[in-house]
């Protein structure tokens, strides 16, 4: 069970998705008890957010620790069943799981001899899985880094030229104020790599999903929203006429489809994150929150299209992947940007201030 766990999480380069996957379990019932001992414990937002960092490295350490000790368990179940071909006879179960760990890890103390060639030939398959094991999990931990390091200095380059926290329409504001209308289509260009790529390492690693940003305000999850509002907006609210801007709507629309693909196979994979998800598509805005978009852009010098169609355009085009965004945003527990994560409070203050 632990060999196909391995094989299936670190060598097959695709969601492997089985219910006989205990390091699903333990991603899953880790990550149950994190954010509620950060929430019950820590009062401090920063510190609470520090400790929530520490998640996805501590699960990767509990990770392996887990792998090698049911590992050297399962050898040790083995060796307890054929004691009878071990010297000194007479091995308790302890001894047996001892020279499991000794075979496994190619220690060899010689205390422990096989006498026996089903008892030698396994001894040497013990040892053979131990070094394979522990080739595979050291390129899984640079894999994982190096997709995480990847990850996230595309997340920095997208916060620099969005603002900060990252947001679809801070992305189009600081564009237009740079006069960078046309390089729009080189941003959704690598923003359909970077996607691309969380994509298939994201799926592959799924522990990847849980490594927040290294700096505050941001986080991947909230990168891709922006990327996606940003595409959205440029579909259905900007109006970019002529052929000088096609490249920027064409972009976009690749964009959006590629955005759309990523959350829901994340939503499918995290199963369990579907509760979060309301029933009826619903962009995740409201309209007001549309309109106060549309002011600002207009702001920053971009021609707008009619409220009511743009509107009824923007909102099927969100529908298709904000409830998904903002349900990855809720269970990874990341703080809420823009349109994206937990709103409850946004709309409780919105309620108080229109009964007021």
């Amino acid at each position: 069970m632990v060999l196909r766990d391995v094989f299936q999480g670190v060598i097959v380069p695709r969601a492997a998705n089985t219910v006989l996957r205990v390091s699903r379990y333990l991603l899953r019932g880790l990550w149950a008890l994190w954010p509620r001992a950060a929430y019950r414990f820590i009062r401090d937002p920063d510190l609470r957010e520090d400790f929530l960092g520490t998640f996805a490295p501590f699960q990767l350490v509990a990770l392996l620790v887990m792998w090698l000790t049911l590992l050297i368990l399962g050898w040790g179940l083995f060796f307890y069943g054929i004691r009878d071909q071990l010297r000194p006879h007479g091995l308790s179960f302890i001894a047996a799981v001892y020279y499991a760990g000794a075979s496994l890890l190619t220690i060899g103390y010689g205390d422990i001899l096989p006498h026996s060639t089903l008892a030698r030939m396994m001894s040497l398959v013990a040892g053979a899985s131990g070094l394979a094991v522990v080739a595979v999990l050291i390129s899984f931990l640079f894999a994982i880094f190096a997709a995480f390091q990847a990850r996230e200095q595309f997340v920095v380059t997208i916060g620099a030229r969005s603002g900060m926290p990252p947001s679809g329409i801070g992305l189009l504001e600081v564009h237009a104020h740079a006069q960078l209308h046309l390089d729009l289509a080189n941003v959704f260009r690598d923003g359909q790599a970077w996607t691309a790529a969380v994509l298939e390492t994201h799926l592959a690693y799924p522990i990847l999903a849980l490594f927040r940003s290294s700096h505050d305000y941001e986080s991947w999850v909230g990168t891709l929203g922006a990327l996606m509002d940003a595409a959205s907006l440029v579909l259905s609210t900007v109006d970019l006429d002529g052929q000088t801007y096609s490249g920027v709507r064409g972009q976009a629309k690749i964009q959006y489809e590629l955005g759309r693909h990523l959350a829901h196979d994340f939503t499918s994979y995290f199963s369990f994150t579907e509760r979060l998800i309301p029933d009826q598509p619903t962009p995740g805005i409201e309209p007001h929150e549309f309109q106060e978009a549309c002011e600002r852009l207009q702001r920053a010098g971009y021609r707008v299209r009619d409220h009511d169609p743009a509107w009824a355009e923007f909102a099927r085009l969100r529908s298709a992947y904000g409830p998904q965004l903002n349900a990855l945003a809720r269970w990874l527990e990341i703080p809420p940007v823009q349109w994206i994560g937990d709103r409850s409070l946004v709309v409780r203050h919105q309620k108080h201030i229109t009964t007021k």
